[in-house]
């Protein structure tokens, strides 16, 4: 069970585990580092240390820099313990396991050229028949369970593997090609985010009625076009399930593209503008090339229809990016706590004019592209 979240000052037995997965990845100071059998977690201090190093981990991990150890973090730092061989590694239908050690599987899989879709540290059907491929290829069990028989297996092979990142683009080109054929009949979720009383809010100004409102406006353009437009909740925001469940919608009705609405909140007034991310992550060593041009698509197209500040695209690994099987991107259409953002934003006729900058995108992504379209995923910033 995931503890409630933990912040500076907190203490208690999840501090004690926060700093002891701290301790293992190398980003706490070892004098800082709590004893193994350490018996008084009560006493353990969620200090200065611990908040540099759980910063630290998110933003290698391309997680919201915070501070704070929520269930996603507190996740992620339960994945990162895991190394290849730790433990037996198997597909199981509703309870995906995760972790670095899936990572690293998926990774040699890859550079052999098994088919597995992303490299995104989950072993979902894809990644089990790509595991059973390899043991037959090599004469072990075709099982789908990869334990000492198959370690031993790629362990024998393991000087033949390297790379693997030209089979991932040139798969990637594949379904760019499927994907390009025009806006009829494709299937685009929306996902406003934040349900009722969640998200941010500044004054008479809420994400949830700002992104329920763009919603509305995109649905309706693209459905005149021939869209199939599904969204993950109601625009008024009664329900609000988790980023895990909407990922999950997303991949059970057979979508081609997700768009996750937002604005954003700062404690200072002065942070300000439009970003998009896209499915990325250093440690994985992968990420969404078709995220990503979407993502930059996206940002074009508000920009040339808004005075919004361009803040740019970049990779992140949250759930709704990382677990959709289908490109992805997050939208943050500006500050709710910027004077100039959040006037903007009150205005309909603005949020009209950004709602056709993200249909505009949207139709442009799904247009014929020429051959020589470059999906090299451009480096984090």
């Amino acid at each position: 069970m995931t503890p409630p979240a933990s912040r500076k000052g907190d203490t208690g037995p999840a501090v004690a585990e926060i700093r002891d997965r701290l301790s293992r990845l190398g980003l706490l100071p070892t004098q800082d580092s709590p004893g193994p059998l350490d018996t008084r977690a009560g006493d353990v201090v969620f200090d200065d240390a611990v908040d540099r190093g759980v910063r630290a981990f998110q933003q290698l991990r391309g997680l919201t820099v915070d501070g704070v150890v929520g269930p996603q973090t507190f996740r992620r730092l339960e994945e990162a313990r895991w190394s290849l061989g730790d433990r037996v590694l198997s597909y199981s239908p509703g309870h995906l396991v995760a972790g670095d050690d899936v990572v690293a599987l998926q990774r040699r899989l890859s550079s052999l050229g098994f088919h597995l879709g992303r490299v995104d540290g989950v072993f979902g059907v894809l990644t089990d028949g790509a595991l059973r491929e390899f043991q037959r290829s090599v004469g072990v069990d075709a099982d789908g369970t990869c334990g000492p028989e198959t370690f031993r297996a790629m362990a024998r092979l393991g000087r033949t593997m390297s790379g693997g990142g030209a089979a991932s683009i040139l798969r990637e080109m594949q379904v760019l090609d499927s994907l390009c054929s025009g806006v009829a009949d494709k299937v685009v979720v929306l996902d406003p985010g934040h349900g009722q009383g969640e998200g941010a809010e500044h004054g008479a100004l809420s994400e949830q009625h700002i992104a329920g409102d763009l919603a509305t406006r995109i649905e309706g353009r693209l459905a005149a076009i021939g869209v199939q437009v599904l969204l993950t909740r109601d625009p008024d925001g009664r329900t609000a399930p988790e980023e895990s469940d909407r990922a999950a919608f997303a991949n059970e009705t057979g979508a081609d593209l997700v768009v996750s609405l937002h604005t954003d909140a700062a404690p200072s007034p002065e942070p300000a503008g439009v970003a998009t991310y896209f499915y990325g992550d250093v440690v994985a060593g992968h990420g969404s090339a078709l995220g990503a041009r979407m993502a930059e698509m996206v940002q074009e197209e508000i920009c040339a229809r808004t005075d919004l500040t361009d803040c740019r695209t970049h990779a992140k690994s949250w759930d709704l990016l990382r677990m959709t099987k289908m490109p992805a991107v997050r939208i943050e259409c500006g500050y709710l706590t910027s004077p100039h953002d959040a006037r903007r934003l009150a205005d309909p006729g603005f949020r009209d004019a950004v709602a056709e900058g993200i249909a505009a995108a949207v139709v442009r992504f799904f247009a014929p592209v020429p051959t020589e379209v470059d999906l090299t995923i451009p480096a984090r910033t």
